[in-house]
């Protein structure tokens, strides 16, 4: 198997005041490539501090933490940063996208940190958003498109520098029952071309579209089952 995500005993303590805050207790999981994964728990399980360790937006007080072949245990903000960008693409509940920017503009972001020329830059994210179904959207503005527009924007953008996984926190919170299972499609589309997908929720309709469901409590994993009867969604990615 080509692991993607390793964590081995990783431990996360948050001091707050006098107090230890164990977030996370030694735990080990491992993701394939090509995974389609949620991660659930209730409020204080731990899934919002793994979701921040495996996108490397935190560090881990032990333990270890290897992506895609390389250790990030021991990384400086900057290598961080660097792999993050390299390697996993984010999605939202808040869409995170620049007001000011249009939906091409926003795609084409994570290929300037890259280093790619514009002219590529510019082929790349047009073809992304494409495929995501907003090739009559490209030059508009976040203010000027619906709810799942966005996300579709928010999406096109984890996927344009070619991530070892999609890293996705709620990413229906804040869209209609309808446009939800519009987004859900995408990503079962998305799954069915060979990505990894994490997904973290706290809902139940949306993890059972993933493959694989991990459920954490009280900073340890309660269970990881797999999930052979993923919903039928008939609907198109346009």
């Amino acid at each position: 198997m080509d692991t993607v995500i390793s964590l081995q005993s990783l431990v996360k303590n948050y001091v707050m005041g006098t107090q230890t805050v164990r977030a996370l207790r030694a735990v080990d999981l491992s993701i394939n490539r090509n995974e389609y994964v949620a991660i659930m728990g209730p409020s204080g399980s731990g899934k919002s501090t793994m979701m921040n360790i495996i996108g490397c937006l935190d560090s881990l007080t032990s333990g270890k933490y290897v992506l895609n072949g390389t250790d990030v245990s021991e990384m400086s903000d900057n290598e961080l940063a660097e792999i993050r960008n390299r390697e996993i693409g984010f999605v939202f509940q808040t869409f995170n996208l620049l007001p000011r920017f249009s939906a091409l503009d926003n795609v084409m972001l994570p290929l300037v940190y890259s280093g790619m020329k514009k002219k590529a830059r510019e082929i790349r994210a047009t073809e992304v958003l494409a495929s995501v179904g907003l090739d009559d959207r490209m030059e508009h503005k976040p203010n000027e498109l619906s709810g799942g527009q966005r996300q579709r924007v928010a999406v096109a953008r984890a996927l344009v520098n070619n991530p070892s996984i999609i890293l996705a926190d709620e990413p229906t919170g804040n869209l209609d029952s309808k446009t939800s299972l519009d987004i859900m499609q995408l990503f079962e589309t998305i799954y069915s071309q060979g990505n990894t997908i994490v997904l973290v929720t706290h809902e139940e309709d949306i993890a059972k579209h993933a493959r694989r469901i991990v459920r954490l409590r009280d900073g340890e994993i309660e269970s990881d089952t797999l999930n052979n009867e993923p919903p039928m969604l008939v609907k198109s990615v346009k």
